[in-house]
C-alpha cells in the first residue's frame, strides 16, 4: 500500500504572520526529526495550503495506530522542549487527529495534496466504507498516484496537555487524502467525486482542500544523517 505503515496523525493549524518565520524554522530543524526519531514513527510530510484552512497540514505515518498510544509517544508529548511549547502555545483553530489507515490504493505520494473530510455514524459506517472502497481508486488517471482513507479514533484525537487542539465531534471526522502531482488533478478529483451530485451516497463533505508538499522526511533519512 503506498501509504507507509497503519498509523498516522494528522495535524493543521494557523499562525500569526508575526510568528510564521518562527514556526516553520521550529518545524523544519527541530519537530519533524524529533517525532520521526520515535520509535514507531515511519515518516512525515509538510504541506502548505493552496486553497484550504488552516494553511499548514502535518501527516506522520506510524507502523501501528498503538504507536499514537505507546509510552515512547506520550513521553515525548509530556516532556516538550522550550521551544515546542512556545511553539505550540500560539497554534489557531489546530486539528489533531489520531487515525487508522483503513484504505490506501495506487503508487507513491504525490507533490499535491487533496483533503476531503467526511462525517461518519455509526449507524452509515461500515456502508461509507464500502462505497469508498470503489471511490478511491486512481484508475490510471493523469496526475493522480494514490488515494486513501484515514478512519479517527476520537479516544486518542484532540488536545494533550501541552497541545491546544479542538476536541469536538470532529474526532470522529473521516478524511480522504488524494495524493497528485498537481493540485490541477487533486481538485478535479475532488469536484467529480465529492462534491455536488457526485457526492451521494454521501453528504457534501465537512471541508475540501487542497495543500502543495513543503518537504518530507522518513525515518531512513535520520539514520543517514
Amino acid at each position: 500500500m503506498p501509504l507507509a505503515g497503519k498509523g498516522m496523525l494528522l495535524t493543521s493549524m494557523n499562525i500569526d504572520v508575526s510568528d510564521e518565520a518562527d514556526f516553520n524554522r521550529w518545524y523544519d530543524r527541530e519537530h519533524l526529526e524529533e517525532r520521526v526519531a520515535i520509535d514507531g514513527f515511519l515518516e512525515a510530510r509538510r504541506y502548505v495550503a493552496h486553497a484550504a484552512n488552516p494553511k499548514y497540514l502535518c501527516l506522520y505515518s506510524t507502523a501501528t495506530l498503538e504507536v499514537l498510544d505507546s509510552p515512547a509517544y506520550k513521553t515525548r508529548l509530556a516532556t516538550p522542549t522550550d521551544w515546542s511549547r512556545q511553539t505550540m502555545a500560539r497554534f489557531k483553530d489546530m486539528l489533531r487527529v489520531v487515525a487508522r489507515i483503513t484504505i490506501s490504493k495506487g503508487t507513491g505520494r504525490g507533490a499535491a495534496l487533496g483533503v476531503v473530510r467526511l462525517r461518519p455514524t455509526p449507524d452509515n459506517a461500515a456502508s461509507w466504507r464500502d462505497a469508498l472502497q470503489d471511490r478511491l481508486t486512481p484508475d490510471q488517471r493523469d496526475g493522480i498516484a494514490s488515494m486513501h482513507l484515514l478512519e479517527s479514533e476520537p479516544e486518542l484525537s484532540g488536545a494533550t496537555a501541552e497541545i491546544p487542539a479542538a476536541r469536538n465531534e470532529g474526532a470522529r471526522d473521516w478524511f480522504v487524502l488524494i495524493d497528485g502531482t498537481h493540485v490541477g488533478a487533486v481538485s478535479a478529483v475532488i469536484v467529480e467525486r465529492f462534491t455536488g451530485p457526485a457526492a451521494a451516497p454521501f453528504p457534501l463533505p465537512i471541508s475540501v482542500g487542497t495543500y502543495c508538499l513543503m518537504w518530507d522526511l522518513a525515518k531512513s533519512d535520520i539514520a543517514r544523517g
